[in-house]
C-alpha cells in the first residue's frame, strides 16, 4: 500500500542522463515523475519507459523531469538507460530502500520479498517541487502505469494541478 513519505529527499546512483548521483533537490523541474520499476526484466517497465522517451518533451514543457527508479545496481540502470536511450535519469536503488519508503508495493508477501520480478508492482507519484514545499501525490489508478498509450496524467493534454 502507498504510504506518503515525510521525507522525500533521496540520493541515489544515477545510471542515465543528468547528475550522478541523483539527489531531488538538485533537479531543475517543478514536477517530478518518479516511476518505481519492477526490475529491469519487466516487459511493461520497459514498454512504459520507451513509450515516455518518444514524448519526454512533452514532460519538459511542462517542467517536470521524468526519473526511473530500478532495483538494480548502477551498471544495471546505465546498461537499461543505453539499451532503450533514455533521455532522463534512470537510478539504481539495489536495495529498495528508496521504493520501500515511498511505498511501492510488494505481493505475495515473503515470496514477494524474495524476487523482485515476482513481487514488486510498478509505482508512480508526482512529486510537487513549486513554491518552496515539496509535496508527493500517488497517480490515479487509472493513470498510475503512464503507459504509451496513455499518458493522461503528466503530458500536454492536462497540466499537473495543484
Amino acid at each position: 500500500m502507498y504510504s506518503k513519505p515525510t521525507d522525500l529527499s533521496f540520493e541515489l546512483a544515477n545510471g542515465g542522463v543528468g547528475p550522478d548521483p541523483l539527489r531531488l533537490d538538485a533537479l531543475d523541474a517543478e514536477f517530478v515523475v518518479l516511476l518505481f520499476q519492477r526490475d529491469h526484466l519487466c516487459g511493461n517497465c520497459r514498454n512504459q519507459v520507451q513509450g515516455i522517451a518518444t514524448r519526454y518533451e512533452e514532460f519538459r514543457e511542462r517542467n517536470a523531469v521524468v526519473v526511473s527508479v530500478l532495483p538494480e545496481p548502477k551498471e544495471r540502470a546505465a546498461e537499461w538507460a543505453a539499451s532503450y536511450d533514455l533521455p532522463f535519469p534512470v537510478v539504481a536503488d539495489p536495495e529498495s530502500t528508496t521504493a520501500d519508503r515511498f511505498g511501492q508495493p510488494v505481493r505475495f508477501g515473503f515470496l514477494g520479498e524474495l524476487h523482485d520480478l515476482l513481487g514488486r508492482m510498478p509505482l508512480a507519484v508526482m512529486i510537487d517541487l513549486r513554491g518552496g514545499r515539496t509535496a508527493a501525490r500517488l497517480l490515479p489508478r487509472r493513470q498510475r502505469s503512464l503507459r504509451p498509450a496513455d499518458h493522461r496524467g503528466t503530458t500536454a493534454r492536462t497540466r499537473p494541478q495543484a
